[in-house]
């Protein structure tokens, strides 16, 4: 009566425990209750496997598992669960690979629903009796545990699950499309049976190093390397793709570094001498920028990149500085490929401070091996920018272009060969006033001094003062001469230099007219006189005012001694030099005012010409400045300005020797070389140390020691 009352109980789906009263009958309606109840429970569970309708109510059957933990056979009702669902596992083989990974992932997601279904009914005993034994795995890992052990763990259907899912990959990497789903489900499946590493990872990886290791040699050789940076960046988003979609993100790391390694790493070398030259030389940014960012993921690359960087920059930078052909473009060439690398660095090397650093080291070392021509040409350029008439760029441009300048300037050790040549041209262009800019010439001197010290530009900054001091002086000489009883028609300007601020002339004798010399005064030098000629012309188109120079002056005042004269009439009588007097009278008759007539025509002043006063010579203004034609630079010149800085050099040698033993008494000749290295702010090679110390020594500032001859004493 019990029984069937606890079964009637149980079928009713009633949610109220089995009550037992009769303590005597107990045990035996227990063990019948609990096999009926099992039976029930197996059945529903075969149900389940089976995919077949199950015949009572869930909720019922959940209620039938408490019950039976109350009657404590829980570790019962345990066992035969698992030996339940230990028999059900079972994997019928298919033909094809991929037939078998769908039918493996079909009995994986089978089995997850039903253990899912199962523990849902089982969940008290797995919350219960499991959960109190720390030892027994839950429901749901048995099921796991189950489908392991009697299938993935079989060695055949391990083999076929890998070598399906491993074949789907290298058809898709070789451009096919697979069922990304399918591959995302069996690798979880491995991963969640936790034999993905073992099982699958580890094989995977060499064939994936296998198979890069073979593409990257064959690419390397059948690429250019634009071309193959762009299949590595195309097969590392493909790999990280993957990972996305189907492989375990513990896969990451081991996968990229392995495509990077085989790809990229294997072939640093050869893709920087293949390759980075031609990237650089034809700016390529996009692909100098994908080169950076590749080799910044590979172990030694940016280190790699960076000495092949520097390296180019030598290189290139040396061919313009060491090939005397390209001189002319020479400083202009510089600034663009420093324009360039720039660029590089800043757009396509992440403004990387270490190859921003390299430049500049490779700037510094190309630049001086070739002595004393960068500086003397950089001098050059200046003076172009700054020369009157130069109308290629505005005041703002024209700043710009001197900060460039000041860039390269500063790679250069013989700084002072650069103010040797910039104090020269400086002086032409304030003597005949031949400057651009007043504001820009002191915006330059103004970064040299901030560049170089004041020392550096103490000179030049003497020059600007003597300009105004001249300046001063001529308004107050004019006022005088306007206040004499006959004032003269004749306006003479004359600038008063400081010898030590400018560069030194050789002094050149000329023939004075009694007109011009009552004006003269000092021991002025003609390049720096430049006059006013006022005077009614004649047959001139009206009262003009020429400002000429003194050249000039003499040149036109022998017209007022007669009508035509040949060049070798006009040296004699006016005592100027060869050269000099050819560029005056091209000046005269080869210019835009073309005061005189040369015949026979022509653009150059040659042995034989003669000229005449231009009678119908006419102009719209005036006052009319006629320009000089300024001498090119002779090699003569550029040699003696470059022996003076030579010289110069020897002086300071000399002078800072001294000044190190004086205060020092003895010192070793190692360590007063390198005293003079670090005073000494130009190059100097050992051995001319070598020979001013042996200099001194013989003039007898300093002595050897008698014992130890690579020492030496200072002679008070």
């Amino acid at each position: 009566m019990a029984r069937t009352s606890a079964v009637a109980s149980s079928k009713s789906g009633a949610s109220k425990k089995l009550v037992i009263k009769n303590f005597k009958d107990r045990p035996k309606l227990a063990e019948n209750y609990t096999e009926d109840t099992w039976l029930k429970l197996r059945d529903a569970v075969g149900a389940i496997q089976n995919s077949t309708s199950i015949k009572y109510n869930l909720e019922e059957l959940y209620q039938a598992v408490e019950n039976l933990c109350s009657y404590k056979v829980s570790p019962t009702l345990y066992k035969q669960l698992r030996q339940v669902c230990e028999d059900h596992v079972q994997l019928t083989e298919s033909l094809d690979n991929l037939s078998f990974l769908k039918r493996m992932n079909r009995c994986w997601q089978d089995h997850c629903r039903q253990t899912i279904m199962i523990r849902s009914i089982f969940l008290f005993l797995d919350r219960t009796y499991v959960l109190q034994n720390s030892l027994l795995p839950s429901i749901w890992d048995t099921g796991l545990e189950l489908f392991r052990t009697h299938i993935v763990s079989d060695s055949g259907v391990q083999k076929r699950t890998v070598d399906g899912i491993l074949e789907q990959i290298e058809l898709e990497r070789n451009g096919e499309t697979i069922d990304r789903s399918l591959l995302r489900s069996l690798l979880g499946m491995l991963s969640d049976l936790q034999v993905y590493r073992d099982s699958f990872e580890e094989r995977f990886l060499i064939e994936t190093n296998r198979l890069y290791a073979a593409e990257g040699q064959r690419l390397m050789q059948e690429r250019d390397v634009p071309e193959y940076l762009h299949h590595v960046a195309r097969r590392l988003e493909e790999e990280n793709d993957r990972i996305m979609s189907y492989l375990d993100q513990s896969t990451q790391k081991p996968l990229i570094n392995c495509v990077e390694k085989q790809l990229l790493g294997e072939h640093m070398t050869a893709i920087l001498q293949k390759g980075l030259g031609t990237l650089l030389d034809e700016n390529r940014v996009t692909e100098l920028t994908l080169l950076y960012l590749l080799f910044s993921k590979v172990k030694g690359g940016l280190p790699t990149l960076l000495q092949f960087w520097r390296d180019y920059i030598k290189s290139f930078g040396g061919e313009i500085v060491c090939t005397p052909e390209k001189d002319k473009d020479m400083v202009q060439d510089l600034l663009d490929f420093k324009d360039k690398m720039d660029n590089v660095a800043q757009s396509c090397f992440a403004r990387n401070e270490g190859f921003i650093n390299a430049m500049k080291e490779a700037f510094e070392t190309f630049i001086n091996k070739r002595p004393n021509k960068p500086a003397e040409l950089i001098a050059k350029y200046v003076d172009s920018k700054l020369r009157a008439g130069n109308k290629e760029a505005t005041e703002e441009e024209l700043e710009r272009i001197l900060d460039k300048i000041m860039i390269i300037f500063r790679f250069i050790h013989g700084k002072d060969v650069f103010e040797a040549f910039y104090k020269k041209d400086l002086a032409k262009r304030l003597l005949v006033g031949k400057s651009a800019s007043v504001d820009a010439e002191k915006s330059m001197l103004s970064k040299l001094k901030h560049e170089c010290g004041a020392a550096f530009t103490s000179k030049l900054e003497g020059m600007f003062k003597d300009m105004e001091l001249s300046k001063d002086i001529m308004i107050q000489f004019k006022q005088y001469i306007q206040n004499q009883s006959e004032p003269s028609n004749i306006e003479l300007t004359v600038n008063i230099l400081t010898m030590g601020y400018w560069p030194s002339y050789t002094p050149m004798e000329v023939h004075l007219p009694p007109e011009v010399s009552i004006f003269m005064f000092g021991c002025c030098s003609s390049d720096y006189l430049v006059f006013t000629l006022t005077k009614d012309l004649g047959s001139l188109y009206g009262k003009k005012e020429l400002q000429v120079s003194l050249f000039q002056t003499l040149v036109l005042l022998m017209f007022n001694e007669g009508e035509e004269f040949s060049m070798e009439e006009i040296r004699t009588a006016t005592g100027i030099e060869e050269g000099e007097l050819r560029r005056t009278l091209q000046s005269l008759a080869c210019g835009k005012a073309r005061v005189l007539n040369k015949n026979p025509r022509g653009k150059d002043v040659e042995d034989g010409d003669r000229f005449n006063f231009n009678n119908d010579f006419k102009h719209k203004l005036f006052r009319i400045k006629i320009n000089q034609i300024q001498m090119k630079e002779t090699v003569e010149e550029q040699v003696s300005t470059t022996e003076r800085v030579f010289q110069d050099r020897q002086y300071q040698i000399d002078a800072a020797v001294v000044r190190i033993m004086k205060m020092r008494k003895t010192l070793s000749h190692n360590l007063l070389v390198s005293e003079l290295y670090n005073q000494l702010k130009f190059p100097v090679k050992p051995g001319d140390l070598k020979k001013r110390i042996e200099s001194l020594i013989d003039r007898d500032y300093m002595e050897r020691d008698k014992e130890t001859p690579n020492q030496y004493h200072y002679v008070a």
